[in-house]
């Protein structure tokens, strides 16, 4: 043994790496400083000792034990294991490797090289965790995806991202802002769902909605509900805008000239050509979570947002009517068609409306769907009109001469007092209702607002007239 440990004390004091031989005996004949730091031991207290001895009592460090007692058992084969090693407070990961001890051809015992590769370990562990995290941040990606998709159906995508991205985005509660209503509906969608097979209906609306959902994301609209046929949206909120009653105007242009597509694609399919009605108007609103604590929407409140839906009430397919609140907001010059005043309920003033038909600026966008010119009729066609009021058929009912007709529009003289922006049913046979758009004198024209199965029929009657 005394050849075998020959080996320069000096070489071996000066390795990074600890070294310890011991005999076939199990006694520990040789031990650098490397290895005293690294199992944190003296000298004095494995020299010359039996190796199972020097570790017996130490628990926490039995597969460090037994490592080295099979190599010595089986010191012919080299061997190498990472183990765990305790050493005071910290716990260290070891590299031992042994080797056979020669003398003479013999084996005398084995050489232990034993490598501190805790920070490898340590490396090798956050490596791991990185590569965890990747995965779970991957798996969290999708899960919001599929959060953000299934919400998105129900809610506007600034909604969402409102409550997944806010910590309080679901607390209840509002806040007051100054935004811009837009409120949208088909004109006689109701006669319409009359006489049309509900798989159809519902794929013509889906494919509407769709439509209109292009521009309205285009220029920044928050959709807050769909109103059957009908759409409440908002610009402004929950995103903050400076421009948001510009953008709510342009959109409502964009939204019309759209129909044009949205009606090639009905009649493609054997669908009924559809018209929408657009108001606008722009003022403070009480905005947030509204509800209960298990059933909650995002709301908006407040006398602009019933402003809006009756400014909507007084149009007709086509139109797009804003308030003058709306109009002080926009920026950019507006096309103005005509104006008028008007009385709303819950309101005290008289309110003045205007009718958009393009808005200036960097959007230079202008209404492309034009009323089809009136045919005259040789002799004027004897109906009765009787005024609407809110929902029913009033009591106030008049004869009027026809002078004139198209698809969309009827030009007749009253021979009673009819209101600009008054709602009528004409007597015809079937359901016909139209609205006062322009009058001129005594000469009154309407827009067609909903027209029953009959239509046609009466039209080449008319027409036959000419």
């Amino acid at each position: 043994m005394d050849r075998m440990l020959s080996i320069t004390n000096s070489v071996i004091a000066d390795m990074s790496e600890g070294v310890m031989a011991i005999s076939h005996k199990g006694i520990i004949e040789l031990v650098n400083g490397a290895a005293l730091s690294m199992l944190g031991r003296e000298k004095e207290e494995l020299m010359g000792k039996l190796f199972a001895l020097c570790f017996f009592d130490e628990a926490g460090n039995d597969e460090f034990t037994e490592t080295v007692l099979d190599a010595i058992r089986n010191r012919r084969t080299r061997q190498e294991k990472y183990v765990p090693y305790i050493c005071g407070d910290s716990e260290k990961r070891l590299r031992v490797v042994s080797s056979c001890l020669h003398d003479n051809g013999l084996v005398k015992g084995i050489v232990l090289v034993i490598s501190d590769v805790t920070e490898l370990f340590d490396l090798r562990d956050a490596m791991k965790a990185m590569s965890e995290i990747r995965a779970l941040n991957a798996k969290l990606e999708i899960r919001n995806k599929l959060i953000t998709e299934t919400f998105g159906r129900y809610l506007s995508d600034d909604i969402v991202r409102e409550i997944l991205d806010t910590p309080n985005g679901m607390k209840m509660g509002g806040m007051r802002r100054c935004v811009t209503i837009l409120m949208s509906d088909l004109r006689g969608f109701t006669m319409l769902c009359e006489r049309t097979e509900p798989k159809a209906l519902i794929t013509m609306l889906n494919h509407y909605f769709e439509e209109m959902y292009e521009e309205i994301s285009r220029y920044k609209g928050t959709i807050i509900e769909f109103l059957g046929d009908g759409m409440f949206i908002l610009f402004g909120a929950p995103s903050v805008s400076e421009k948001h009653a510009d953008d709510a105007v342009a959109c409502a242009v964009a939204m019309q000239n759209r129909m044009s597509a949205v009606n090639e694609w009905n009649i493609e399919r054997g669908y009924e050509p559809l018209s929408m009605g657009i108001g606008i108007n722009t003022g403070d609103v009480i905005l947030g979570n509204i509800g209960s604590e298990k059933r909650t929407k995002y709301g908006v409140m407040g006398p602009m947002v019933n402003m809006a839906g009756r400014i909507e009430s007084l149009t007709t397919g086509g139109m797009i009517l804003i308030s003058s609140a709306a109009r002080s907001a926009v920026s950019v010059d507006l096309e103005i068609g005509d104006s008028f005043s008007c009385r709303m309920k819950g309101v005290h003033d008289e309110t003045q409306i205007f009718r958009v038909t393009g808005i200036c600026g960097e959007y230079d966008l202008h209404l492309e769907n034009v009323q089809d010119e009136l045919t005259e009729l040789a002799e004027p066609a004897l109906v009765k009109v009787h005024i609407l009021k809110e929902k029913s058929v009033s009591n106030r009912t008049y004869d009027c001469e026809i002078t004139a007709v198209s698809a969309s529009q009827v030009e007749m003289r009253p021979d009673g007092p009819v209101q600009l922006y008054d709602n009528v049913m004409i007597d015809s046979g079937f359901d016909l209702y139209a609205k006062v758009v322009r009058i001129d004198d005594d000469l009154y024209t309407l827009a067609f607002t909903a027209k029953g199965a009959g239509f046609n029929e009466w039209l080449r009657g008319l027409y036959e007239k000419c």
